[in-house]
C-alpha cells in the first residue's frame, strides 16, 4: 500500500478529513482517519474514521445507521487533508427539487457545519431532521 505514504499524517499518524455529499456538495463533517481508518474506508467503500475521543475506529452509522458510502476520495496539494465524496445513507434521501433529508450529524442534522456567525453570534440555520435521543440508543 505504497499509496499510503504519499499522505502528510500529522504527529499522532493522523489526517483530517471532509465529508462532501456527492450531487449536492453540501459539506457534511469533518473527521480524522488514521491508517487502519483510510485502509477500511478504502476496502469496505465506506466511511470509517478514528474517534479521538474513544481511541478507536469509528465506522461512521455504526449505532444511527446513517453510512457513508465512499465514491472518490481525494487529496489536497499539501498532501495533509483528505476529502471524502458520500452518499450520506440512513434518512429520506434528496428528491429533485429538494433539499437533501439524509443526516450525518450526531445532533440529527443534515451538515455538522449547522451554526452560522451573525452580529457576533452563532445561530443554527439547520433544522433537526431527527431527535438524537432516538437515534441513539
Amino acid at each position: 500500500m505504497s499509496w499510503l505514504k504519499h499522505i502528510r499524517w500529522d504527529s499522532k499518524g493522523l489526517v483530517p478529513v471532509i465529508a462532501q455529499e456527492q450531487g449536492s456538495n453540501d459539506v457534511l463533517m469533518f473527521a480524522w482517519m488514521n491508517r487502519e481508518a483510510l485502509q477500511k474506508t478504502v476496502e469496505l467503500g465506506r466511511a470509517v474514521y478514528f474517534s479521538r475521543s474513544r481511541d478507536k475506529l469509528w465506522y461512521k452509522g455504526e449505532e444511527s445507521g446513517h453510512v457513508q458510502t465512499v465514491h472518490e476520495i481525494r487529496m489536497d496539494c499539501d498532501s495533509d487533508v483528505l476529502l471524502l465524496k458520500v452518499t450520506q445513507l440512513g434518512h429520506e434521501p434528496a428528491t429533485p427539487g429538494s433539499p437533501s433529508r439524509s443526516i450525518a450529524c450526531h445532533t440529527g442534522r443534515h451538515s455538522c457545519f449547522f451554526s452560522v456567525l451573525e452580529n457576533g453570534e452563532w445561530k443554527s440555520v439547520d433544522p433537526v431532521l431527527k431527535d438524537p435521543e432516538s437515534i441513539y440508543k
